[in-house]
């Protein structure tokens, strides 16, 4: 089973559709082993964002993802990584088929419901960032 990180965006806690992006996971056989709700801070953010952190554009980034509280998860299931991506679509909502949760959900670039990991590598190190020894529950 594999393990991969998920933060309900700003817009996706604004706009009121957590249950059902939620849903659309479980519905998709995954399980929730971590979650908790925390607003990220600069310097966390920074360390996430940190492969686009020196870019012109990084600043709204940090300033949307820090505009509200977030939901933060760790899912569990089969081929989590790829599969999490798939429902979600293409990073670029505007791009995203319906159907999919950032087709469905999301208006734009940035605005696009949920952060998914992209890489098992990547999923470990995200897990390790926002979750803490004995925060995460494998089932």
């Amino acid at each position: 089973m594999q393990k991969t990180f998920v933060i309900f965006k700003p817009d996706c806690m604004e706009q009121r559709h957590v249950g059902e992006v939620l849903a659309r996971f479980e519905k998709a056989g995954f399980s929730v082993i971590g979650c908790k709700m925390a607003r990220l801070t600069p310097a966390l953010l920074r360390e996430h964002y940190a492969h686009v952190a020196s870019k012109p554009f990084y600043p709204e980034i940090e300033q949307f993802m820090s505009s509200r509280p977030v939901i933060m998860m760790a899912l569990q299931g089969e081929d989590i990584v790829a599969k999490v991506r798939e429902l979600l679509g293409p990073t670029d909502s505007r791009k995203a088929a319906k159907g999919t949760i950032r087709g469905d959900f999301g208006t734009e670039m940035m605005k696009n419901v949920v952060h998914a990991s992209d890489s098992d590598e990547n999923a470990q190190i995200e897990l390790a960032r926002f979750f803490q020894a004995g925060e995460i529950y494998a089932v």
